[in-house]
C-alpha cells in the first residue's frame, strides 16, 4: 500500500474505533503506531513513538494545563463563587428572566477565574439551577442556561482549549487569550438579550421575582466578591500588560486562589485536597488525549493525507469564508459524537495544511474553533455540559428538558459564529494592537 492509501485507511480505522467506544487518546495511539510501522519499519516507528511523548509533554507550556484547573478547581472548592450570583441576582431582579441572566453573567466571571467549560458548569449547577427553580423558573430554562452558559469557560481567557490549540498550531497563546476576550462577552452579552426578550414575552418561563432592592446588601455582597476581581485582574492583567507570560499566569492563579481561600478560612483540607485531586485526573486526562494526538499528527505527516485533503478542499473554492464554512459544518457534525478536546486534537492535524494553504489567520481560526466545540458541549448526543449537568443535579431535571432548554442558545451561539465569521476583527482587532 502506498503512504496515502495506508493514512486515508487509518482515518476509516480511527472513526471505527471510535464507533466501538474506543477512548479517544487509544484510538488515537493504536491507528498511529500501526500506521507508522506499516509506512516505515518497526525500529523506526519505535524511534518515533518513544520520543514523541517525551518531547510533548516536555513542552514547558504545557504546565499552565494544570495550573488553571487548579485555580478554578480551589475557587470552586472554596466557595469563591458563590457571592458573584448573588450579587447579580439583585441587581437583576427586576429584569424579565433577572436569574437567568445573572447566571451568564456568572457563569462568565467564573470562567475567567478558571479555564475550563466542564468546572464552571459543575459549579454553577449547584449555586443558580437550584434558585432559579426555587423561584419557579421553568426547569428547560434554569437548566439550559447554565449548560450554555458554561461553555463560556473554553472562550473567556484563561482557556485551556486556547493553551492546547496554541501549543498545537505554534500560535501566541497570549494572542488567543487577547482575542477571545470581545467574542467571549459578545456570547453572553446575545445570550442575555435573549433571555430578556424570551422572559418578557412569556413571562411563564420566569416568574417575576416582587423584591425592593436592598442597599445594605448590595454593599454587603460587593464586599464579599472581592475574591473574583483580585484572581481575574491579577492573572489577565498580568498577562495583557506583559508581566508575566500565559504559562506563568497559571501558577500565579493557582497561587492567588490558595492565597485568596486561606486568608478567608475557606482552604480546608477536604477542599484543598478535592481541588488537587479534581486536577489530577483532568490534566492526566488531557495529556494522555494530547499524546495519542502529537502521534497521530506525525502519522498524518508521513501519510500525505493532509496535503491532498488541501488540495481537494482549494479545488472547491479558495476563498477563505468558503473554506472556513466547510469546516464549520464539519465540526457542528463531528461534534455530535465527539468530545470538544478530542474533535480539536482529531481534525487539527488534517485541517492546518488547508488553513496554511489558504492563508487563514490561525489567531482568528482559533477562535472559531473553540466557539464550533461550545456548540458541541451542548449539542446531544456526546454534549458534554449536559451529562455534567445532569449529574450534578442527582436527575432533578430530566435530561430531556436539559436538552431542550439549549436549543435557543445553541441558535445564538450560531448567530455569533456568523458575526465571527463575517466579522474577523471581533477576535482579531485587540491582538493587532498589541503586535502593532
Amino acid at each position: 500500500m502506498s503512504a496515502l492509501a495506508i493514512g486515508w485507511s487509518g482515518i476509516v480505522g480511527l472513526f471505527l474505533l471510535l464507533a466501538i467506544r474506543t477512548p479517544i487518546g487509544v484510538a488515537l495511539m493504536i491507528v498511529s503506531i500501526i500506521g507508522i510501522t506499516l509506512m516505515t519499519n518497526v525500529t523506526a516507528a519505535f524511534g518515533i513513538i518513544s520520543a514523541l511523548p517525551f518531547s510533548f509533554i516536555g513542552d514547558w507550556s504545557l504546565t499552565a494545563i494544570p495550573m488553571f484547573l487548579l485555580m478554578g478547581f480551589v475557587a470552586a472548592s472554596t466557595g469563591l463563587t458563590a457571592g458573584a450570583f448573588d450579587l447579580l441576582r439583585l441587581l437583576l431582579a427586576r429584569v424579565p428572566g433577572g436569574l437567568a441572566s445573572a447566571s451568564v453573567a456568572a457563569c462568565g466571571l467564573f470562567a475567567a477565574a478558571s479555564g475550563s467549560s466542564i468546572a464552571t458548569t459543575a459549579a454553577m449547577s449547584k449555586i443558580a439551577v437550584p434558585e432559579m427553580l426555587r423561584a419557579k423558573y421553568h426547569p428547560s430554562l434554569a437548566t439550559g442556561v447554565v449548560a450554555a452558559s458554561g461553555t463560556l469557560g473554553s472562550l473567556i481567557p484563561p482557556s485551556i482549549l486556547m493553551v492546547l490549540y496554541g501549543i498545537f498550531t505554534e500560535q501566541s497563546i497570549g494572542q488567543l487569550f487577547i482575542a477571545g476576550l470581545i467574542p467571549g462577552v459578545l456570547s453572553a452579552l446575545v445570550y442575555i438579550v435573549m433571555i430578556t426578550w424570551r422572559c418578557a414575552v412569556n413571562p411563564s418561563l420566569a416568574p417575576a421575582v416582587e423584591s425592593q432592592f436592598d442597599w445594605f446588601k448590595f454593599w454587603r455582597l460587593l464586599l464579599s466578591v472581592w475574591p473574583f476581581p483580585v484572581l481575574i485582574f491579577g492573572v489577565l492583567g498580568g498577562i495583557f500588560g506583559g508581566y508575566f507570560t500565559p504559562t506563568e499566569a497559571g501558577a500565579v492563579g493557582a497561587f492567588l486562589a490558595l492565597t485568596i481561600a486561606a486568608f478567608r478560612r475557606s482552604l480546608t483540607l477536604r477542599a484543598l485536597g478535592n481541588a488537587i485531586q479534581q486536577t489530577l485526573i483532568a490534566t492526566s486526562s488531557i495529556f494522555f488525549l494530547s499524546i495519542g494526538a502529537i502521534m497521530f499528527t506525525r502519522f498524518m505527516g508521513l501519510s500525505g493525507v493532509p496535503r491532498e485533503l488541501a488540495d481537494a478542499m482549494l479545488a472547491v473554492s479558495d476563498n477563505q469564508i468558503v473554506i472556513i464554512v466547510m469546516i464549520a459544518v464539519l465540526f457542528i457534525i463531528l461534534g455530535m459524537v465527539i468530545d470538544s478536546i478530542g474533535l480539536m486534537l482529531l481534525t487539527l492535524p488534517v485541517l492546518l495544511p488547508v488553513l496554511e494553504a489558504a492563508d487563514v489567520n490561525l489567531i482568528w481560526f482559533g477562535i472559531i474553533t473553540i466557539k464550533l466545540l461550545e456548540i458541541g458541549l451542548v449539542t446531544p448526543p456526546v454534549g458534554l455540559n449536559l451529562y455534567v449537568l445532569h449529574s450534578a443535579l442527582a436527575g432533578r431535571v430530566k435530561l430531556g428538558d436539559i436538552i431542550s432548554g439549549t436549543t435557543w442558545f445553541i441558535a445564538m451561539d450560531v448567530l455569533t459564529l456568523t458575526l465571527l465569521i463575517a466579522f474577523p476583527i471581533l477576535s482579531m482587532f485587540l491582538p493587532s494592537l498589541m503586535v502593532g
